[in-house]
């Protein structure tokens, strides 16, 4: 059985307070569970999401560090 996770069981997992997770909620920008008035959130559907958002990172960050370098 998937496990389901409370607005203070997530908000202490990603470090964000439960306002903001209620804001994510409303505005349909983080995936969720509606029983009733409670919100819940599917464990595995929050990691997929996080995965989702990762930024990869660049290969290299010479060529950005030498571009902002000003002239002499």
């Amino acid at each position: 059985m998937r496990k389901l996770l409370t607005v203070d069981d997530l908000s202490k997992m990603l470090g964000v307070s439960r306002s903001t997770l209620y804001r994510w909620v409303h505005y349909e920008f983080i995936p969720h569970i509606k029983l009733g008035n409670a919100v819940r959130f599917d464990e595995e559907a929050i990691w997929r999401w996080l995965k989702n958002r990762e930024n990869p990172g660049r290969l290299t960050l010479a060529p950005d560090l030498a571009a902002m370098i000003p002239p002499r």
